[in-house]
């Protein structure tokens, strides 16, 4: 169906590996239409609970294919732009938890797919960087979703400098969640995502949206959005399930959807 991703489920969850390894997996038009269907059509599947973003190759993605931003003019460079980078609201919008599984490299628009997915793991030794500034380009795309990790002055620093940073300091900064070693990014990946999967597949989906919604408004406004979250999730099955379930000592047995 795809010709620049691979996608498979596994049990609850949906994954999604970049699949253009002898390219360093970098963002084709066609790799980010594909990228996007390939999320909105597993955000519809209701078997599905999480979503593993992956890669083939040595690396997670070296950015945008430059050969998608010669000879053209303004209207077409923002027509282009506008397909890479529409991951943004894909991504932020979609109701299921995302997890970024990332080794090797990621850089410029493939830090900013790090940036966007709700969690990150990387493998030690994996680099990160918003590089563009060193061919005279830029990552601002990307450095809307890394601002929201990193606060303003290290996403400017590392948007101005175009420097790369390692693993552990990602870690450090808020980037990513955990740095894992050499050889374990699979099994640690999957480890997160069954655990992700084994909570209610409402309440997880009704936090992850009150949380972006909340994310960009004033506080008072984001405290009734809190509010009327709390209070869909409590009026659910699953909530009145997790309740039985913790009074009697058993696990709870979830909706899927």
């Amino acid at each position: 169906m795809y010709e620049t991703i691979i996608t498979r489920k596994e049990n609850n969850i949906g994954i999604v590996t970049l699949n253009r390894p002898d390219k360093l997996n970098v963002f084709t038009t066609q790799l980010a239409e594909e990228l996007n269907e390939a999320l909105l059509e597993m955000d519809r599947d209701n078997s599905i609970r999480v979503v593993v973003i992956n890669a083939n190759g040595k690396g997670f993605s070296a950015g945008i294919d430059v050969n998608e931003l010669r000879g053209k003019n303004f209207e077409q460079l923002f027509k282009t732009t506008s397909i890479m980078e529409k991951m943004n609201l894909t991504l932020t919008g979609m109701v299921k938890p995302t997890i970024a599984s990332v080794r090797g490299f990621a850089v410029a628009n493939g830090l900013g797919l790090v940036a966007l997915c709700d969690l990150a793991i990387a493998e030690e030794g994996t680099k990160f960087g918003a590089t563009a500034i060193n061919v005279g380009l830029s990552c601002i795309g990307p450095s809307l979703a890394i601002s929201k990790s990193l606060g303003r002055k290290r996403t400017l620093e590392l948007l101005l400098t175009g420097k790369i940073i390692t693993a552990e300091e990602a870690e450090r900064i808020g980037l990513i969640n955990r740095v894992v070693k050499k050889g374990t990014l699979d099994e640690e990946t999957m480890k997160l995502a069954n655990e992700l999967a084994s909570k209610s597949p409402l309440a997880l989906q009704i936090t992850k949206e009150a949380f972006y919604k909340m994310a960009d408004v004033e506080f008072s406004k984001a405290l009734e959005i809190a509010n009327y979250a709390f209070s869909r999730i409590c009026a659910t099955d699953d909530a009145k399930e997790g309740i039985e379930a913790f009074l009697e000592k058993r696990e709870p047995h979830w909706k899927l959807k």
